[in-house]
């Protein structure tokens, strides 16, 4: 008989786990408290609208390939990939806003149109990030954070000056220009840290934008998990809703399953997909490897408040993304992670799917995505989200140069209180923990619990890190790390890590 793994939790890292792990002959199921699959990147159906909950950004395209590809499978297999043209939109200030379209060449025309000389300085920038993204997805984040040396290689060892210096250091050694410096200091902000505590390597970021480019998949970002579900499913595991995980159970240190809905699962071996600190919760004090203690000493991404709303128009002057940064980049910033609060004019960014898909809202009609990052474990009450919707919608009213208020149909919001509720996220952390220097590779909570044998942790708190992309690597590690402590009965080859 092949040994049984369960796995607590169906968000990305899970699923790419429970596919990996089936691959190589083990029993798998999956327990996942809520009643779809999929995590934080579920989805909301309502009157014709349907919008993800999460995730709704297509970065990497490469690493979703990789993973399909190692199944024999590919991702035009699951679902369909458009490459947005352009792939966002930046307002600032007065009503000003730069376009970035959908190729190197493109950006470098409008980088120049900004400031002259930009576009040289940014070709120069975009090789080094190139060359930084080439080293990380070969040499570092397929690596299971075991131990410091797997950052050792004659690669890396060029790069090591940029692991001491900030991507905000590197951006304003070569641009002066307020609004390129944001633009360019955006995409780290998916690694959940201020640019000014992120490390110079993790420019490769800036190549996933710019080089890579923005896809979206035809009818959202829950096509890939309905995806990635239904490759699991064909391999063998079974999967559970409606299954909420009470406790990790362990006898002489040695795990032997879980506890569901009050019925006792067993288990040769535990993958807690779930929150880390959450999954934790679920050991009795003596088998838990980090202290409350360790958990409040360390740097979390963001939190969000989150609307979900129906317009009864199409709307004009918008992208399928758009960020607004019209507002004090370094300030909100700075409430988010030096002195947590509510910030008072907060940068949002709005997607609207409907522009691209136009099954995701009723003809005619708009469906539109507000998130505004706030800081983890902030009060969160009703007129607090009523508030800053209102504070962003007459922005959003007067920098697109249109009414909207009168035209929306309902609306939804998700904040704090909802990520504890729905997914037991620390604090109500929406992404996981920051990728700062102090935090990253071997130094992030570990795949394996040095407690409780045949007990693993896979997700946005430990290896590589926060992000779609990383969760999926996570997954592979994991099972990894699984493959070379617990042999399956039967077994065979994964794709190595």
């Amino acid at each position: 008989m092949n040994k049984k793994v369960v796995i607590i939790g169906s968000g990305f890292s899970s699923l790419s786990a429970s596919c990996y792990l089936a691959q190589l002959g083990y029993d798998v199921s999956i327990y996942e408290k809520n009643n779809t699959v999929g995590g934080r990147a579920r989805q909301l159906k309502r009157d014709g609208f349907t919008f993800d909950i999460g995730p709704s950004w297509y970065w990497m395209p490469d690493v979703f390939d990789k993973f399909f590809n190692d199944f024999n499978t590919s991702t035009s297999d699951f679902y369909t990939l458009e490459k947005l043209n352009p792939a966002y939109k930046v307002f600032f200030e007065n009503r000003e806003s730069i376009t970035i379209e959908d190729t190197l060449e493109k950006i470098y025309i409008a980088f120049e149109q900004e400031e002259k000389g930009s576009s040289e300085k940014l070709k120069k920038f975009i090789l080094d990030a190139k060359n930084n993204y080439d080293v990380a997805i070969d040499k570092l984040v397929y690596r299971p954070g075991v131990s410091p040396l797997e950052l050792v290689t004659k690669d890396t060892i060029k790069k090591v000056g940029q692991f001491f210096s900030t991507i905000s250091k590197e951006v304003r050694k070569e641009f002066t220009n307020k609004k390129l410096i944001q633009i360019l200091e955006f995409p780290v902000l998916f690694l959940g840290a201020k640019p000014s505590d992120t490390p110079a390597f993790y420019s490769f970021m800036n190549y996933a934008d710019f080089g890579l480019g923005t896809w979206h998949p035809k009818g959202g970002m829950y096509e890939v998990i309905l995806g990635i579900k239904k490759l699991a499913e064909s391999l063998g595991v079974k999967i559970h809703t409606n299954a909420e995980v009470e406790n990790i159970t362990v006898e002489n240190g040695i795990t032997t399953g879980i506890s569901v809905n009050s019925n006792r699962i067993l288990a040769d071996i535990v993958v807690c997909g779930a929150d880390y600190h959450h999954g934790e919760t679920l050991l009795d004090q003596k088998y838990r490897q980090y202290a409350e203690s360790y958990w409040e000493r360390k740097t979390f991404a963001p939190s969000s408040l989150l609307f979900y709303v129906g317009f009864d128009k199409k709307l004009k002057n918008v992208n399928h993304h758009n960020l607004f940064f019209d507002t004090d980049f370094d300030l909100h910033a700075h409430n988010i992670y030096d002195d947590p609060k509510w910030p008072e004019k907060p940068l949002f960014y709005a997607n609207f799917t409907s522009l691209t898909d136009e099954k995701s809202a009723p003809q005619g009609m708009e469906n539109g995505f507000f998130l505004i990052p706030i800081a983890p474990g902030l009060e969160d009450t009703p007129s607090l989200r009523e508030t800053y919707f209102n504070k962003i919608i007459s922005r959003f009213e007067k920098i697109t140069d249109q009414d909207v208020q009168n035209n929306i149909i309902f609306k939804e919001s998700f904040c704090v209180k909802d990520f504890i509720k729905e997914y037991n996220s620390y604090k109500g952390n929406a992404y996981g923990m920051a990728n700062t220097l102090l935090q990253t590779a071997f130094l992030r909570p570990k795949l394996k619990s040095k407690k409780v044998k045949n007990l693993f942790f896979t997700g946005q708190l430990t290896v590589p890190g926060p992000g779609v992309p990383p969760s999926l690597i996570s997954g592979k590690l994991v099972a990894g790390i699984i493959e070379k402590h617990c042999k399956p009965t039967n077994s065979s080859n994964l794709v190595s890590v």
